[in-house]
């Protein structure tokens, strides 16, 4: 065996776990991805009354939902939530 046929050898060994790891996080996140979206459809059976209470209006889920299939509506929705409690706490700052 020459030394370039056991640095050959050694690479592919080492790659094998990288692969492995790669493949479990883009299974694990696409399961991840699958469970936010049915709690997203989950907010859809809610009243308005209910999402208003989480900060949420029913035109908030029409603008989460246009993201693509595999990305998750959740994260939309959360910075659309926290992009209205920082315009509120601003509001209130100026009122006081």
């Amino acid at each position: 065996m020459t030394t370039f046929d056991f640095a050959t050898e050694t690479s592919r060994i080492t790659s094998r776990p990288a692969v492995a790891t790669r493949v479990a996080n883009t299974l694990l996140n696409a399961y991840q991805a699958w469970k936010n979206r049915r709690a997203f459809y989950r907010l859809g059976e809610m009243s308005d009354a209910e999402l208003a209470d989480i900060g949420l209006t029913r035109a908030d889920l029409h603008a989460a939902i246009d993201v693509p299939f595999g990305a998750d509506p959740t994260v939309k929705l959360r910075a659309i939530a926290s992009d209205r409690a920082d315009t509120i706490e601003d509001l209130a700052r100026q009122i006081a």
